[in-house]
């Protein structure tokens, strides 16, 4: 009877191996991804990022945009209340996201915003605008580590320096002086308020020609700031002045 041919050792352990080598490698791939990923992202919690996706676009579009970064304690406390009243009111009791906000947006088929202010640093920072299912992805997988890796103060402090107020302008310095003719350490409540209220379409509403609609949002927005500041949930981005 014929013998059966051996399997060469020397083959079988070539293989495990190669397979051994690549699982290596794949490791080794996933933590420099890693690693990168937290550098990119940690990097704006100490460092001014000097523009963003968006306005890159905005400023090949325009031919410049108007931006001058202001550190929050060159911009009116206010300021910063009435953005976290009109945007997300419970800034200071989660961790990126606002579970009731969405279940609110759920239930109303989705017709109403649910986006943090730290989902809307990630977004404008990071990624593109626009709705699609990718982007939400990267910004829900993002946003938790934006919350980790930053102080809130530095949450609120990015975005108001890269939010929208009008075309071409971005930050809240740029527009204290386009829309008031004042420095950001300068706005009043109602100012303030103002320009709060037109961050959801900054193309299409006005801070210094207000519509109806959006006068009675700056109200709205005036009692919201004081009541947070009063209530506590400005506490975590709060100066003191």
């Amino acid at each position: 009877m014929a013998k059966k041919a051996k399997r060469s050792p020397k083959g079988a352990s070539g293989k495990r191996a190669g397979r051994r080598s690549w699982r290596r490698w794949l490791r080794r791939g996933i933590l420099i991804l890693c690693a990168v990923v937290l550098l990119i992202v940690g990097a704006p919690a100490f460092l001014n990022p000097p523009t963003t996706p968006y306005m890159a676009a905005e400023a090949r579009r325009l031919g410049g945009v108007d931006h001058a970064w202001a550190p929050l304690e060159d911009i009116a406390p206010v300021m910063a209340r009435s953005v976290v009243a009109a945007e997300d009111a419970n800034f200071c009791l989660h961790w990126g996201f606002d579970m009731a906000a969405i279940r609110a947006a759920l239930e109303d088929g989705a017709a109403r915003g649910a986006s943090t202010i730290s989902q809307q640093v990630v977004k404008n920072v990071f990624l593109w605008q626009g709705r699609s299912w990718p982007r939400k992805a990267l910004e829900a997988l993002l946003t938790p580590l934006v919350e980790l890796l930053w102080s809130k103060e530095r949450i609120v402090e990015v975005y108001l320096n890269v939010a929208e107020f009008d075309e071409g302008v971005f930050g809240v310095r740029a527009a204290a002086l386009h829309y008031f003719g004042v420095a950001a350490a300068d706005l009043s409540s109602t100012q303030a308020a103002r320009l709060a209220a037109i961050l959801p379409d900054p193309k299409g509403r006005s801070a210094s020609r207000p519509s109806d609609f959006v006068r009675r949002r700056t109200a709205a927005i005036m009692d919201g700031a004081a009541t947070i500041d009063a209530d506590g949930r400005a506490a975590c981005f709060q100066r003191d002045g």
